[in-house]
């Protein structure tokens, strides 16, 4: 590959055929096709007095996309979902004109030693359906599409690719694709993909023009059809991307829209709680300070 543009500490160097980053968005690229916003949550380790406690807080205009390496999340939402995430299993929630949920350690593990990893992820909804009713989907990890390729497993976590489609309900062409290999393998899967693309290394390494990428590094191809690398041993890799709107979105915290006044008015009902709330739910987060209004 050529053309990279690697990005640590907001200080940019071309290196070759990707831009890369440590999390998305950054400030050299905001979205890659429908995908706004990735967050790698741990590995942390939570001693028997330590949880997850994230009160209720609103989304519109997005899918929220969780999957987990290691541990359990309860969800709960405005819709009445009370569901345990555990890993493998992916939790697909679609806010549309407003949902509000909370994430939470499950009671049966409030006071043990537990483990917290796994990636959560926004998808921005097409223009058409940002103000669609909200819903939600639970899949089970053995409704997944997993196969083996030469040495190496691959894992359809949503959308459509290799001649495949997961069952998470997505409203765009995309696709969210796990690739782990125990060995060195090289990789090209350009042919399967299409729109905007990028790779996350989850752990080990992965090799292009002589360039290490090491974990935590999102890689952003220009073109999905340069799709070409070497993994290293034990490397575990997220390809995702799709085709890209032809909207610019803009985001303010938990907020994604086309529309800016579709995020003032989403924060003014917050700031009144005038959403929905959360079954069995009495306190919330706070909208933030304006200043942390995002543009793409």
């Amino acid at each position: 590959m050529s053309n990279i543009k690697l990005i640590i500490d907001e200080r940019p160097a071309n290196i070759g055929n990707f831009m890369v980053g440590r999390l998305l968005p950054f400030r050299e690229k905001r979205m890659v096709g429908p995908f706004s916003f990735i967050d790698h949550m741990g590995p942390a380790a939570m001693s028997d007095h330590e949880n997850l406690d994230v009160p209720p807080h609103p989304h519109i205009g997005l899918s929220t996309l969780t999957f987990l390496f290691e541990g359990e999340i309860t969800h709960k939402d405005s819709l009445g979902n009370n569901v345990v995430i555990k890993p493998g299993q992916v939790n697909w929630m679609t806010s549309g004109s407003g949902i509000v949920h909370s994430e939470r350690t499950p009671d049966y593990l409030r006071q043990s030693d537990k483990m917290l990893h796994g990636l959560q992820i926004w998808v921005a909804l097409p223009k058409a359906l940002e103000q669609m009713e909200p819903e939600f989907f639970h899949v089970e990890g053995k409704d997944i599409p997993e196969w083996e390729e030469n040495g190496v497993n691959f894992k359809l976590i949503a959308g459509e690719a290799f001649g495949r489609k997961s069952p998470v309900p997505v409203y765009s062409p995309l696709y969210l694709i796990e690739i782990k290999s125990s060995s060195r393998q090289k990789i090209n899967i350009g042919d399967h993909l299409f729109g905007e693309s990028a790779l996350y290394i989850l752990e080990g390494a992965i090799e292009s023009e002589g360039n290490i990428f090491e974990p935590k590094h999102i890689l952003i191809a220009n073109n999905a059809k340069l799709c070409e690398f070497e993994m290293h041993e034990n490397t575990s890799v997220y390809i995702f991307g799709g085709e890209p709107f032809p909207e610019e979105r803009f985001m303010y915290w938990n907020f994604v829209s086309s529309d800016k006044e579709l995020i003032e008015e989403a924060k003014i009902k917050w700031q009144n709680q005038s959403y929905k709330p959360v079954p069995g739910e009495t306190d919330f987060v706070p909208l933030p300070d304006q200043s942390k209004f995002i543009k793409r």
